[in-house]
């Protein structure tokens, strides 16, 4: 398995290639039937992206082991909520990539008699739920970076002697007593709170990167189970930004989100 580990490891980029060529190939068909281009070039296309799409479940094959191994190593994470999303993460990925072995069986003529749209929909069902607990992750990571840095603060002012700007009390509901204070304060809350999130992800790009990439992934498997239409333009466009954001970590390994 641990052979098998290395060579998927090693067939990552030009999958991601073939994926970001595929979703090109989306997005580049949509804007072609918009603006009345001809049906031979709109058919040329599609079958460009439907070739990419099969070239890279051929690349997948055995990532399963390569997502159940790093469920294992997640198992032993001493952070509870992180050992639990990015192990039920990892667990959803290996069933994806199981379902998408079974679909290029299928479309390769190995096994003909695969049901497409089941499989399509299950693999897809699992890609979702693994973007979810990603999703999760991420705000965890940025709750407990907020948290950091709001400590830090308020130990470099009290350090200093200095109150909190303007007697905002940054614990309580606002100023209830004052009459029509409550609404400017809440409002002063949120700006500060906004202000804090940006800067906890221009301080860690690689949470913003993976932030952002989950994201862009999520648009797809929800227009494809029907639970959000967004259509081929949309998926195309945020298929291509994900999968230049995963190119980027690939060449640039710092800016992968660990562990």
């Amino acid at each position: 398995m641990d052979a098998w580990v290395r060579y998927s490891a090693q067939s990552q980029a030009r999958e991601r290639l073939c994926r970001a060529a595929q979703y090109a190939c989306s997005l580049l068909g949509h804007a072609l039937q918009k603006h009345g281009a001809s049906p031979e070039l709109q058919r040329q296309i599609q079958q460009l992206e439907g070739h990419l799409s099969l070239g890279r479940k051929l690349l997948r094959l055995g990532n399963s082991a390569d997502a159940l191994e790093s469920a294992k190593r997640a198992v032993h994470l001493s952070d509870v909520v992180l050992r639990f999303c990015i192990t039920v993460s990892h667990l959803n990925r290996a069933l994806y990539f199981a379902c998408d072995n079974v679909l290029w069986a299928g479309k390769s003529g190995l096994a003909p008699r695969v049901d497409q749209e089941k499989w399509t929909q299950r693999s897809f069902r699992y890609y979702l739920f693994s973007l979810i607990m990603n999703l999760s992750r991420d705000a965890y990571e940025i709750r407990l970076l907020m948290e950091q840095e709001t400590s830090s603060y308020s130990r470099r002012l009290k350090g200093s002697g200095v109150g909190v700007p303007g007697g905002i009390d940054t614990r309580g509901p606002g100023a209830a007593g004052v009459p029509g204070g409550r609404l400017p304060q809440l409002a002063l809350k949120f700006r500060l709170r906004v202000l804090l999130l940006v800067r906890v992800l221009r301080g860690h790009p690689p949470l913003l990167l993976d932030v952002v990439r989950n994201a862009c992934d999520l648009f797809i498997p929800l227009d494809k189970l029907g639970l959000w239409r967004c259509g081929p333009g949309i998926v195309g466009l945020c298929g291509l930004l994900s999968s230049v954001l995963s190119i980027l970590t690939l060449i640039c390994p710092w800016l992968r989100l660990k562990p």
